[in-house]
């Protein structure tokens, strides 16, 4: 699951995804409707691959919980961020047994599972193909004979 390009914007519903840079901020797409909008710099938006959640450990990364979400629920939706918060309490900690529970408020936990669905029913929840043992020795033996072969000597100007 690639979260890096998917936004949350401030003061507005839902998720968006990041389409183009401009001069003056960025073109977003709605996850919800397609619809376009311009975000200018001064406004307050989060990517959800830099959001992280209190643990007693420390900070567990958005993206971890959304693939422990994601391998419970078999890649389907998750359950309705509108259930009593004793429900999605006792649901997220099934999710990450080690949250703090007194920094994560329920509407944290109901803000996760409500993008959680929205991204899930766009398709976007998807098992990230493992990368072939052959690609990375192939890459591998690629970096070896790059630093193997001697490099050319620069002409100094005098």
């Amino acid at each position: 699951m690639n979260l890096e390009k998917i936004l949350s914007i401030s003061g507005k519903p839902g998720l968006y995804i990041l389409k183009v840079q401009t001069r003056t901020g960025f073109v977003a797409e709605s996850l919800s409707d397609g619809k376009k909008i311009t975000v200018n710099l001064k406004s307050n938006v989060s990517l959800l691959s830099e959001i992280s959640i209190y643990t007693y450990e420390g900070e567990k990364p958005l993206a971890e919980i959304m693939k422990s979400i994601a391998a419970k629920e078999s890649n389907g939706p998750a359950i309705s961020h509108k259930e009593d918060n004793a429900t999605l309490a006792a649901y997220f900690k099934e999710i990450l047994p080690d949250y703090d529970e007194e920094r994560v408020y329920p509407s944290d936990i109901k803000k996760i599972l409500n993008w959680y669905n929205t991204i899930q029913s766009k398709g976007l929840v998807v098992d990230e193909a493992p990368v072939a043992t052959e690609t990375v020795e192939a890459a591998a033996e690629n970096e070896e004979a790059v630093a193997e072969k001697p490099k050319k000597a620069k002409k100094v100007k005098e």
